[in-house]
């Protein structure tokens, strides 16, 4: 079968042999899967060492071609979307997972699909199918339902912000910096939180288009909230000038320059709370199939396709900015 492989720098696709189930799990037939902005920045980070370590792709949708294990009713045929990491859930003994800090568990860290998103099949293990694999309604488009796990990400972070979904939270602002696909992403699950929710970014184009949905940018208003999805140093300023004295600012995002950070004076004198939010918890997967499922966020026409033999350029147009997001179909 084809996947794709990271060799000396380059993408290729390659032929390897189709997982079987040696131990309890399920084979998935992978529809499509789409590329995250970590796997470019895997992409672009790899060193000769650490390449052939490099999983490609984890926002996957497929058919369960076989299963050999009876979980929340996933049977064959059904299609699915699904997260890539559990953690152990360990609460006696690991202090990750006791204090809910989920993706830092080492063995969330060390779970993953095999062989990679972008391949023809997958193999899942039974902690897959019982805390990240959701049947997916029909009605859906398979590049909306490869949402589920960007999604339970932004959810997260919404979460981690102090926001409660079964919560009345429409007297809190928040402001999304960085449009692109996670910033529009967040942008929706603060709106299905009942979170007011705005949005700003440098580009002309991306801001009309978040505009266009219903999130504008106001400069005359401070939010108590302010999440970062924008991969710039320049970003954090732009949080100080918008956030409210004792708000919140989620940095939900990498930098290139590790010495970029919040200046101690202004956190300390206005009292601000700097937290991050990296990966989902297996409630959030949940709530993100289920606002999916229900079309409470609504994902379409978000994605532009690619065949698997084109991955190399779906990357290359996402790093220049050609396309708003790229769905591999397999």
């Amino acid at each position: 079968m084809k996947s794709a492989k990271l060799i000396n720098g380059k993408i290729e696709i390659i032929d390897v042999f189709k997982p079987i189930l040696t131990s309890k799990g399920a084979i998935i037939r992978v529809l499509g899967c789409g590329l995250c902005g970590s796997d470019i920045v895997k992409i672009k980070h790899a060193t000769p060492e650490n390449e052939d370590k490099i999983i490609l792709g984890h926002e996957v949708v497929g058919v369960i071609e076989d299963i050999n294990v009876k979980v929340k009713n996933l049977k064959m045929g059904d299609v699915v979307a699904l997260g890539h990491h559990y953690p152990c859930l360990d609460k006696q003994n690991c202090q990750f997972c006791k204090n809910e800090s989920y993706s830092m568990c080492p063995t969330f860290k060390s779970s993953n699909i095999y062989p990679a998103g972008f391949s023809e099949y997958i193999k899942v293990d039974e902690n897959h199918l019982r805390h990240t694999v959701y049947r997916m309604n029909p009605y859906l488009k398979d590049d909306e339902k490869a949402f589920l796990e960007p999604l339970s990400c932004c959810l997260r972070a919404i979460r981690r912000a102090g926001y409660n979904y079964d919560n009345d939270n429409s007297n809190h602002s928040a402001l999304v910096i960085g449009l692109g696909s996670i910033g529009l992403l967040m942008l929706k699950g603060l709106r299905a939180f009942k979170v007011n929710a705005f949005g700003f970014d440098i580009s002309q184009e991306r801001s009309i288009k978040a505009a266009s949905q219903g999130f504008c940018f106001d400069a005359n208003k401070k939010y108590d909230t302010v999440f970062l999805t924008a991969g710039s140093d320049k970003a954090i300023k732009t949080a100080l000038e918008n956030v409210v004295d004792g708000g919140k600012i989620v940095v939900f995002s990498s930098v290139k320059d590790d010495l970029a950070g919040f200046s101690n004076n202004d956190i300390y004198y206005r009292e601000l709370s700097i937290i991050s939010s990296y990966s989902p918890s297996m409630d959030d997967i949940k709530l993100s199939a289920e606002l999916l499922n229900n079309k409470v966020v609504e994902v379409s026409n978000l994605s532009t396709h690619y065949s698997l033999d084109n991955l190399a350029k779906a990357v290359d147009d996402s790093i220049k900015g050609n396309v708003f997001k790229a769905y591999i179909e397999i």
